[in-house]
């Protein structure tokens, strides 16, 4: 399966695109607005991976370009960023299609993070409104610690929650994240539920911070 992850570059972007080419046998591209940024990306994150004797590489390019090959698009950008990106790449998706959500939106002050809940419910949401009819929206990636999930030397350990209203888009990213090494996806239900997954995030910096130890903090249900 080919899977293209938008704002490839960044922090959540890098450690998706790496765990997928090292783990799975999926085909991975990365994407940016300036294709000659998500190219020099795909070359340092193979380059990565080529180090570790692994026979995987990252392919990268303008982000309509990487979703037109793609069946899984992964919106690995900034949450105020999500429903533009849909838009700018709706053009380059056909029937069939899963769009990823991963963004939480965050505010920032004196006593941490917490969760900005945007008007339609939920980043999630805001997705899923901007989706061409015939492609499916599935919440996923929320609660991972960018810089575990981009250390091919940590074990995970943890899970991610699934969230979507296509049970069959549900059960394909559950696959996909399943075949991350030590990472465990589990069902949550609707979209309706994405706001109680997305409100995880700025707990766990929170967390993480304000305890030693803590700083790659995930979550794992027993």
């Amino acid at each position: 399966m080919r899977i293209a992850i938008l704002g490839g570059t960044g922090d959540i972007g890098e450690g998706l695109a790496l765990r997928l080419a090292a783990d799975t046998p999926h085909r991975v591209a990365v994407g940016s607005r300036e294709a000659e940024k998500a190219e020099n990306k795909a070359e340092e994150y193979t380059t990565e991976l080529e180090s570790r004797g692994l026979d995987a590489t990252v392919a990268g390019g303008e982000n309509a370009a990487v979703a037109a090959d793609a069946r899984i698009v992964v919106l690995a950008v900034p949450p105020y960023h999500v429903g533009d990106t849909v838009e700018a790449v709706a053009g380059a998706l056909e029937d069939g299609d899963v769009l990823v959500s991963p963004a939480t939106g965050m505010k920032r002050d004196d006593e941490g993070f917490h969760y900005h809940k945007p008007g339609a419910g939920s980043v999630t949401s805001i997705v899923a409104d901007a989706a061409p009819e015939g492609v499916a929206v599935v919440g996923a990636f929320h609660n991972l610690a960018a810089a575990r999930l981009a250390n091919l030397d940590a074990d995970l350990g943890v899970d991610t929650l699934v969230i979507g209203d296509d049970e069959d888009a549900k059960r394909t990213v559950a696959d996909v994240a399943e075949g991350i090494e030590g990472l465990r996806a589990l069902d949550a239900g609707g979209i309706a539920n994405a706001p109680e997954i997305e409100g995880l995030t700025p707990l766990l910096i929170n967390v993480a911070a304000n305890n030693d130890g803590l700083h790659d903090l995930g979550v794992r249900f027993r």
